[in-house]
């Protein structure tokens, strides 16, 4: 029989050596649990989002933008415009040539705002699509947070973003639910440690009553990270603490209007600076910040998941506390109701019977 069972086995792992293709199937299926896992969704948002950055850098960063020589061209006709009239009307009458200059200012103002209205920046897409900052566009994407400062222009990367968001908001819709449950779990157990060391009260190993973490605690975590972020963003892009728990709010509850993004003012810094010290300097600091800004959001949505996660369990908690008061109270109603109507009526009836 023992003999029997080894050739059964030796024969297994032949044909197991000899079909790799079962082995494949195993590793998919193995990785595919793990990446179901909440540690493995984690792992795949960050992937997601790596991988879509290298991507639109490679796709963006072919597109050639005319706008900064159209801009060059404006600027040599305004300033020759400007040399003839002062040559022609160089003369004692001042209110012509005001009158003369203005309109070709006025006319050089006019086609800078629509450039700038179709998204002239005065970088090129090289300095524009940089790898933080492609990063910070996809995450603006599959968040739906949609900042806006930065944007698509070649056909390809418009619909390399239809398809990147179809299956990155689903993506991050999982990593929510499951971020949010692995941190309400994390910060359930370290409240029930503290809850337990503050507690004297003696309870028995048998008696081990359930902790819910009050909302309050949920509320006090948010507003220490939008505190923690108002103060680093305040410090860095030398906004004032109004706009930085703006910009902080406004990205953790996904509105994002793109009027104050992190790296921009260093952006404009580069763009300015003539040594190329300084504007590499200024490029690396701006997408060191940026970098910084992605992983802040990430963590910021995967505490505002754990809030929620929380705050429902502690309403539901409350909800079945309501809901068997309400019974008890509809209970002893009742009672009270065939107390006072039964007795009432038994009365009646002994007052028939003896007239």
């Amino acid at each position: 029989m023992n003999k029997q069972k080894s050739i059964y086995d030796f024969e297994d792992s032949l044909s197991s050596a000899s079909n790799p293709q079962r082995k494949i199937n195993k590793c998919c299926r193995n990785f595919v649990a793990f990446m179901c896992t909440q540690v493995g969704v984690g792992a795949l948002i960050v992937v997601y989002a790596i991988c879509g950055a290298l991507s639109f850098v490679a796709i963006e960063t072919q597109y050639q933008d005319d706008s900064i020589e159209l801009v060059h061209n404006l600027r040599r006709n305004c300033s020759t415009e400007l040399w003839i009239k002062t040559e022609s009307l160089n003369l004692f009458n001042r209110s012509v040539w005001e009158s003369e200059t203005n309109e070709i200012l006025r006319s050089y103002q006019n086609n800078i705002t629509s450039l700038i209205r179709k998204g002239y920046t005065g970088r090129t897409a090289q300095e524009n699509w940089s790898f933080p900052a492609a990063l910070m566009f996809c995450l603006s994407v599959f968040t739906m947070i949609g900042y806006g400062n930065m944007v698509p222009r070649t056909p390809w990367g418009k619909g390399f973003t239809v398809i990147y968001a179809t299956f990155g908001i689903p993506l991050y819709i999982l990593y929510f639910l499951n971020m949010g449950k692995v941190l309400a779990n994390s910060f359930k157990f370290l409240y029930r440690v503290m809850h337990n060391c503050t507690d004297d009260s003696p309870v028995s190993p048998l008696q081990k009553k359930k902790v819910i973490v009050p909302s309050t605690a949920c509320l006090w975590v948010i507003f220490i990270y939008i505190l923690t972020g108002t103060v680093m963003f305040a410090n860095w892009e030398d906004w004032t603490y109004l706009n930085s728990i703006y910009f902080c709010i406004t990205s953790l509850c996904k509105i994002g209007f793109g009027d104050f993004v992190p790296g921009a003012n260093l952006v404009l810094l580069a763009s300015n600076a003539k040594d190329e010290k300084k504007r590499n300097f200024y490029e690396m600091q701006s997408q060191t910040k940026l970098a910084i800004n992605f992983i802040y959001m990430l963590v910021g949505m995967g505490l505002v998941a754990m809030c929620y996660n929380l705050m429902r369990e502690e309403v539901r908690v409350k909800w079945m506390e309501m809901r068997e008061d309400l019974k008890l109270c509809l209970e002893d109603v009742r009672k009270r109701f065939d107390r006072w109507f039964g007795d009432s009526s038994s009365d009646d009836f002994y007052y028939d019977q003896r007239f």
